[in-house]
């Protein structure tokens, strides 16, 4: 194998060395500070929690508990608990879904760790949805040869395991909550190791504006980049702050370019923005197909598991034929499951759908792809430790290698499980002493947040599902005239957000412009064959003083053959 083209040195592509912000007006003190409340962050708090008594555990999140992304999954969550189901199933599911990028440790890690994480999860409360005859429910998503998904409420898993960590949470008055707070950027000391960060509270109390919390470590669970895009599943709140704050900190961002495209989300129109209803693969799972305007099968014949085929596949079998046809969607056709079956599994979604317009008992589902998940982010190793001293990564701003090219549906959960779980295992036997904030010599920027739309459009447009050469190159020049012609004093959430945007949209459309082959969800119309010989492998994004720098490093393509890697 050969090396694809490798940076000899930082790009002539800036991002802000760190965000303009006011200097802190408050300052409190927390042994370890964890970024994020959905179930990653979540469990993090709670299982170092356990593991350190007598030490403080603080939680930080950007609006209030259940905000994330975490209550907004529907299908399930992934994991080899069903009769005749095995991790080493489960691990080549991944595997192949994942495109020869996968890391086979992190994969086995997952598969190996999470039918006793989803047990523990149940233990704490999570109702998962179970059979008349008291065994777990499980159904069948995209790419999975097994029934392995387990669910709660029908399709209102991620609310309902959001509701039973919250719980545990409040069991726990030790563990310090902090709502409507943004974390703004780490305090590192002389060594470049972690001593802290400075957060902006938004609101009321004894905390207001930018302060500094000191602490020995940092724990990201901030969720991913949805907001990138102009049409996305992930909340408002998805706008890359801790993969632009880790990059900033001198942390490694690992396989940014790929990005998920979930293919069933419900098309509005062509002028709906922000978060968009998802309608769950559990859906095809339990029998709906897609259709083209002419009521054609369109998935027959593109791949073995045709509407169940991983995400990827059936995105770029969507957006082909909407090419094709000049239709701006196609249509899922869930019909003949019944109004009882609807009403029973699907609630959530069906009233969705109805409070836009559409019955699926009796009309097709108006579907098109939309940003749903960053399978890259803070680079970890298998204990989610990122490249910076002191500062973990779990969930989906972490790239633990789990996810490849293309996150195999419902392991997202299982992975802020098994990876939380891990971080709580390492942290305590090696927390950093307290140390000061060293002084910051790295040059404060800020974007105004009027570049966020346009910023969004070209993301869309240029860097979404179909990639070119052309396109990204011109996107590239549209984010860097972004960063020139609205540089702002002004401060703001606003502006905040924008730059992480930005940040995280330069190094993505850099990493993307660069790997000249379709694999996973990077999918490029000018190089549509994958090419294990220049491109296996990962592109690492790094900053020195505010340059973006990205570096190729080859591996070997993880996707074997089940013969070679799965034991019957």
């Amino acid at each position: 194998m050969t090396d694809g083209p490798a940076s000899a040195g930082p790009d002539p592509v800036g991002v802000p060395a760190r965000l303009l912000a006011p200097e802190p007006g408050w300052s409190t003190r927390a042994d370890v500070v964890v970024v994020g409340s959905g179930i990653a962050g979540l469990t993090a708090a709670l299982r170092i929690h356990a593991a350190l008594p007598g030490h403080r555990v603080m939680v930080v999140t950007k609006d209030v508990l259940d905000a994330g992304s975490t209550q907004w999954a529907q299908g399930g969550i992934a994991a080899a608990l069903g009769p005749g189901d095995t991790p080493q199933q489960h691990e080549w599911d991944t595997l192949v879904a994942g495109a020869g990028a996968c890391d086979l440790g992190a994969v086995r890690a997952l598969v190996t760790e999470g039918p006793d994480a989803v047990r523990e999860l149940i233990a704490l409360g999570a109702q998962f949805d179970h059979h008349p005859d008291g065994e777990l429910s499980l159904t069948r998503e995209g790419g999975h040869h097994r029934d392995r998904i387990a669910h709660a409420g029908g399709d209102a898993t991620g609310a309902e395991i959001q509701r039973a960590l919250i719980a545990a949470v409040q069991r726990a008055p030790e563990i310090e909550v902090q709502q409507h707070a943004l974390a703004v950027d780490l305090l590192l000391d002389a060594t470049g190791g972690v001593a802290g960060l400075t957060l902006h509270v938004m609101g009321e109390g004894q905390r207001d504006g930018v302060g500094a919390v000191h602490c020995r470590a940092v724990v990201l669970a901030s969720g991913g980049l949805g907001q990138v895009f102009s049409q996305t599943t992930n909340p408002a709140v998805s706008t890359g702050d801790g993969m632009a704050l880790a990059l900033r900190a001198g942390a490694v961002l690992r396989d940014l370019e790929f990005v998920q495209f979930h293919p069933t989300v419900m098309y509005l129109g062509p002028d709906s923005r922000g978060q968009q209803p998802l309608v769950s693969e559990a859906v095809r799972g339990e029998g709906a197909f897609l259709v083209d305007f002419e009521g054609n099968r369109f998935m027959q014949g593109q791949h073995e598991l045709a509407d169940l085929a991983p995400r990827d596949v059936v995105a770029k079998a969507i957006t082909r034929r909407m090419a094709e046809t000049g239709h701006p969607h196609m249509w899922l056709d869930a019909r003949h499951l019944g109004a009882a079956f609807w009403e029973r599994r699907f609630p959530t979604i069906l009233a969705t759908t109805r409070s836009h317009g559409v019955d699926p008992v009796t009309e097709l589902i108006p579907v098109a792809p939309a940003c749903h998940y960053a399978s890259g982010g803070v680079a970890t190793d298998l204990w989610g430790r990122s490249t910076v001293r002191g500062l973990y990564a779990t969930g989906e701003v972490a790239c633990s290698g789990v996810h490849g090219a293309n996150r195999l549906a419902s392991n997202s959960l299982l992975e802020g499980l098994v990876f939380s779980r891990r971080i709580a295992d390492v942290l305590p036997g090696e927390l950093r002493p307290w140390s000061e904030p060293a002084v910051d010599p790295r040059a404060a920027g800020l974007v105004a947040g009027t570049a966020r739309r346009p910023l969004q459009e070209a993301m869309t447009a240029q860097v979404g599902v179909l990639r070119s050469a052309a396109g990204m190159t011109s996107a590239a020049g549209m984010l860097a005239s972004l960063e020139a012609d609205l540089a702002t004093h002004v401060v703001d959430l606003d502006a905040w957000e924008t730059t992480n945007l930005l940040t995280v949209s330069r190094a993505l459309t850099e990493a993307a412009r660069r790997r000249e082959e379709t694999r996973g969800s990077h999918w490029r119309e000018d190089f549509p064959e994958r090419d294990d010989a220049r491109w296996s492998g990962h592109f690492d994004a790094t900053t020195t003083e505010g340059r973006l720098r990205l570096d190729f490093h080859a591996t070997e393509p993880t996707d074997r053959s089940p013969e070679e890697e799965v034991p019957a």
